[in-house]
């Protein structure tokens, strides 16, 4: 056994030791008392909408190697856990400076759970290429710098609590990339770099439950939960029609490509979470959908051929053309249903666009620039960094006993 393995088994228990112990001391001193007022939320049913989602959905969707399944799994529970706490206890420290913006121990839990969606986003972008210390602690880093990034939205931008929280997919796809780029890429032809049809399937069964839920997430912690939910069902609809039409259509044996469909099925849901409660007509709604699905299939299309070879950028799940892109074409259709619906007052829309664009920006240049440096701390020796021969392999890091001498 390795020396590098044994480095790597003996430090993991002991940095999450340390850090459940900060996260219980920090309840200790800080966190709220449970009273009655507490307990019961209106939103409870969907925040266990959105807890599925992560945990099922997510978990299933990145178990896209053929043997990498176990760690897609197992490290996306155990980061989300954690996350969850650590963001919970960057949430309280916020409302211990500030304690007129408590809203309740059940709704910094429901803001936990969708910050942490950036992080499972990014993990997408750098699966299999980093061990497990290097994504706790990637993990830590991204949601205190997501934090500070909504904080700057909405104290200097006047960007909304949820419209901020929304920008989740585009600063966790951005700055994934921005990580993954600081990395090695493995060689062109290694085995583990590439799917199987069990492993497509359960991606395929993590996209459903992602599917599922997804009116959920964006209707969570909206004003308008119902037109949220409608809005961003209608734009799922038509973007899962739209991917089995045009997975075919870019074929050139006409099949459909298990690639397109998993991805590009919820691009409406990450194009429509920026307007979702805004839009009046479902017809746009559903015209949001469609152009998500066209971008995400014309993207997994072009970008991995054109783009990603001389950036030298290896996006392991696609995340990309899965979240940035269509996350980009999100805010731009917000912009451009702003400047609609503000049409006659145009003393403020020139004021407003500016600050929705300037959102925009700050966002991705934050998980660009802040990504780039992660990447850059976590592939060190310090961190031990884990060989190019050694990417996408679940035994690094599980027991196997029926590969075990004997059995």
């Amino acid at each position: 056994m390795s020396s590098n393995y044994l480095n790597f088994r003996n430090s993991v228990p002991w940095l999450i030791l340390l850090l459940e112990t900060l996260f219980i001391v920090r309840s200790y001193f800080l966190f709220l008392r449970l009273d009655g007022q507490y307990l019961l939320h209106d939103s409870y049913p969907e925040f266990q909408d959105v807890n599925h989602m992560v945990i099922f959905g997510f978990g299933f969707f990145l178990m896209v190697l053929r043997r990498y399944g176990f760690s897609s799994t197992g490290f996306n529970l155990l980061i989300i856990v954690l996350g969850v706490q650590c963001s919970v206890l960057v949430e309280d420290l916020f409302i211990f400076f500030y304690p007129g913006a408590n809203e309740g121990v059940l709704k910094s839990i429901e803001k936990a759970l969708i910050s942490m969606t950036a992080v499972i986003i990014s993990t997408g972008a750098v699966l299999g290429k980093i061990n497990l210390v290097q994504l706790i602690v990637m993990t830590l880093v991204e949601l205190i710098v997501f934090y500070v990034s909504r904080w700057i939205n909405r104290t200097f931008l006047e960007v909304g609590d949820h419209l901020s929280l929304m920008h989740v997919h585009l600063f966790g796809a951005y700055f994934g990339l921005a990580v993954t780029s600081c990395f090695p890429e493995p060689s062109p032809g290694l085995d583990k770099n590439r799917s199987a049809p069990k492993s497509d399937l359960l991606s395929m069964l993590g996209s459903v439950f992602l599917w599922v839920f997804w009116p959920s997430f964006n209707s969570l912690l909206a004003e308008s939960k119902t037109k949220a939910i409608l809005n961003t069902y209608f734009a799922l609809a038509v973007s899962a029609v739209t991917a089995f039409m045009l997975s075919a259509l870019t074929a050139k044996d006409g099949k459909f490509r298990m690639t397109h469909i998993r991805s590009a099925v919820l691009a409406g849901g990450v194009t429509i979470s920026y307007a979702a409660e805004s839009i009046s007509h479902p017809w746009i709604a559903m015209i949001l959908g469609l152009l998500g699905s066209v971008i995400t299939i014309l993207g997994s299309q072009c970008l991995q051929s054109c783009f990603n070879p001389p950036l030298k950028i290896h996006d392991t799940s696609g995340v990309h053309f899965t979240f940035g892109l269509p996350a980009v074409l999100g805010v731009l259709a917000q912009v451009v249903l702003l400047v609609v619906r503000e049409w006659t007052n145009s003393s403020r829309l020139d004021y407003l666009v500016l600050l929705h664009i300037g959102a925009f920006c700050q966002t991705i240049s934050v998980a660009l620039i802040t990504g780039f440096i992660t990447g850059s701390v976590l592939n060190t020796r310090l961190l031990k960094i884990i060989p190019v021969s050694k990417y996408f392999e679940d035994q690094f890091y599980w027991e196997f006993p029926h590969l075990a001498v004997g059995f």
